[in-house]
């Protein structure tokens, strides 16, 4: 993976918290309202981390295969990720 680990790690453990801290507010029963804010904070927070994997990866991956002229594999991930996030 291209992208800076640490700060991907980073974010992952803050969603992960974000998650364990959602599981409770559903096992205690809180307002419906919270508990969609804070799961639209922790989709937030993956979003994110994902632009940021697909950036290094384009900034670099994808770089590489064009400068060697073998692109078309990663042409077609990158077409099957925009498929995916447009849904």
């Amino acid at each position: 993976m291209k992208a800076e680990k640490e700060k991907v790690t980073r974010l992952l453990k803050t969603a992960r918290g974000q998650l364990d801290g959602i599981l409770k507010m559903v096992a205690d029963d809180r307002y419906c309202v919270d508990i969609s804010n804070q799961l639209m904070a922790t989709i937030a927070i993956l979003r994110n981390i994902n632009k940021d994997v697909l950036h290094a990866h384009l900034g670099s991956c994808v770089e590489e295969a064009f400068e060697k002229g073998d692109s078309h594999q990663k042409v077609q991930e990158i077409m099957q990720i925009i498929d995916k996030l447009s849904k």
